[in-house]
């Protein structure tokens, strides 16, 4: 469990939210998450038990079903998921895709698509990555032609989060090839749409309960008002977003990096060598006290982040300064625990063994880590 004591971002409310988390985590995660990991995809009546217990996308306003909450309550709920395990599809709903959807959507399309989110009767993904184009969004190949009052998407995308499971997609398209990052738009594609082919759910190192897909687009006909934010500001609205993406996945790394440190103190002090615990040699202690050091850094950090956050004063290169250093340090704690675990370290069967697995992925989505230095650079 994670220790919240002191925590300089939450009062009394939060913590009654927080214990609401972990009760819930412990009825309806916990049980199943061993089972999800071995399909490759969690029950799609997950997504509605979080919805129902009001812990998907809270930060809706009130007048489209949601609680009007601020993004604290993300940040417990991804903590709390993050400790357990690490699940990028229902933090991508919470804390990504529902604000494309509230700040670029028509009124109608907001009433009509957010309560079902936050019921987690309608799952969405956003479709970037393609086979040949990663953080480059410039780069991309997919396309939105206007044909009268509809535009005519073609293309793939690749290591799509929700892929399997996703009702509606964010496409990111060019509807103007010469206009570079002003021909980027974003179109909504319901997943009934002709021409929409889900690929396989692809065989990851880690995440393994987490669905990541190809999706195919072949001259998929969507109506004009599935753009979000207007034709051509599809790349400005990516960028007013990542910083809440990049600050999610930060949060994510820290709780998992913590139960990480938690399972290394857990073992060492079990298990015994030359007769006595593992914890009482000194390279142990002092492993362990450098992890701790760290941790008690990045739980410091991270509320500075999330505090800045909820002030809407984090910046491009603050977010992307927090995902870096988080998801490294996840990584660094991660393979330290897993190294003081011996060889039962390497045996899937001991949680650290997942809890390595699933770190890996953190310092490339999200935008890769040497994509983060090339941003934080850019404010020097």
């Amino acid at each position: 469990m994670l220790n919240t004591e002191g925590r300089s971002s939450y009062g009394p409310e939060h913590h009654q939210f927080r214990d609401s988390v972990r009760r819930f985590l412990e009825r309806e995660f916990a049980p199943h998450f061993d089972r999800w990991e071995r399909n490759g995809i969690i029950d799609r009546s997950f997504w509605t038990a979080c919805g129902g217990a009001g812990f998907l996308c809270p930060t809706v306003p009130e007048v489209y079903g949601g609680l009007g909450l601020d993004f604290r309550y993300n940040a417990i709920i991804d903590e709390e998921m993050g400790y357990y395990g690490i699940l990028p599809g229902t933090s991508l709903q919470s804390d990504i895709t529902v604000d494309y959807i509230v700040h670029y959507a028509s009124e109608e399309q907001k009433h009509r698509i957010l309560p079902k989110m936050i019921s987690g009767d309608l799952v969405l993904a956003i479709a970037m990555t393609e086979p040949g184009t990663g953080s480059d969004l410039q780069g991309i190949q997919t396309t939105a032609k206007r044909d009268g009052d509809d535009y005519v998407v073609n293309g793939s995308k690749i290591y799509i989060t929700n892929g399997q499971t996703a009702d509606l997609i964010i496409v990111v398209a060019k509807t103007n090839q010469a206009a570079g990052a002003k021909g980027i738009s974003l179109i909504v594609v319901e997943a009934e749409r002709n021409g929409f082919k889900r690929g396989r759910n692809l065989d990851k190192i880690g995440q393994h309960s987490s669905d990541t897909s190809e999706l195919f687009f072949d001259n998929v006909r969507v109506p004009a008002a599935n753009v979000l934010g207007g034709e051509g500001r599809g790349f400005a609205c990516l960028m007013n977003q990542l910083p809440q993406e990049r600050l999610s996945i930060a949060v994510c790394a820290q709780a998992a990096a913590q139960r990480a440190f938690d399972e290394a103190v857990k073992f060492t002090k079990d298990r015994k060598a030359f007769g006595k615990p593992i914890f009482d040699f000194q390279n142990s202690r002092f492993t362990l006290a450098d992890l701790k050091a760290k941790l008690q850094v990045g739980w410091a950090h991270l509320d500075w982040a999330v505090q800045r956050h909820v002030a809407k004063k984090l910046t491009a290169d603050e977010a992307s300064a927090a995902k870096y250093w988080h998801t490294e340090m996840q990584w660094q704690i991660v393979d330290a625990a897993l190294q003081l675990h011996g060889g039962a370290g390497y045996m899937n069967e001991y949680t650290i063994a997942r809890l390595w697995r699933d770190a890996r992925a953190q310092r490339i989505y999200g935008g890769t880590s040497e994509i983060m230095r090339e941003v934080i650079s850019r404010s020097i």
